[in-house]
């Protein structure tokens, strides 16, 4: 005995609404195919390409970041004196690059208070540079706002 009703197609959808099969095929070829590119790239060592020239610095200052989760931030000079006191709306981006730092230096079990150097480069590129961890960031990626944020600091006396 066999049961030779029809059941309901599982989709309920026209078949001119569904993405073709092909098309579904060639998507999970192509995220295959990232994979094993990145996965052969991990395990060979190969180098990182198209990183940003290290260009020499042109000027540099030593800071130490502060902030909350409000976006509030606090910076400090070298010898600890208060440089810039901003508040939530203005020190929001300042605030956020805090908390990455923090994270890295969680992650590679440093202390979170250590200096950063804001180091202006070649190029007029503006980057930020942790030396506990080796952890950097070029700011001009972040935009126009946000680099003069940072850039204001290198400034100050």
């Amino acid at each position: 005995m066999s049961d030779t009703t029809q059941r309901p197609p599982r989709i309920r959808a026209d078949r001119d609404e569904l993405v073709p099969r092909m098309m579904v095929r060639a998507m999970f070829a192509l995220v295959v195919t990232c994979l094993v590119l990145v996965a052969a790239a991990r395990l060979t060592d190969r180098p990182l390409e198209h990183t940003p020239a290290d260009m020499p610095v042109i000027k540099e200052r030593v800071i130490f970041l502060d902030g909350d989760m409000s976006g509030a931030a606090q910076i400090y000079d070298e010898n600890h004196v208060l440089i810039a006191d901003l508040t939530p709306e203005a020190g929001g981006f300042i605030s956020g690059v805090k908390r990455v730092l923090d994270r890295e230096r969680l992650k590679h079990r440093v202390p979170a208070d250590g200096p950063v150097l804001l180091q202006l480069r070649e190029g007029n590129r503006l980057s930020i540079h942790d030396p506990s961890t080796n952890w950097s960031a070029e700011l001009m990626g972040f935009g126009a706002t946000n680099l003069r944020s940072f850039a204001r600091l290198l400034e100050q006396p």
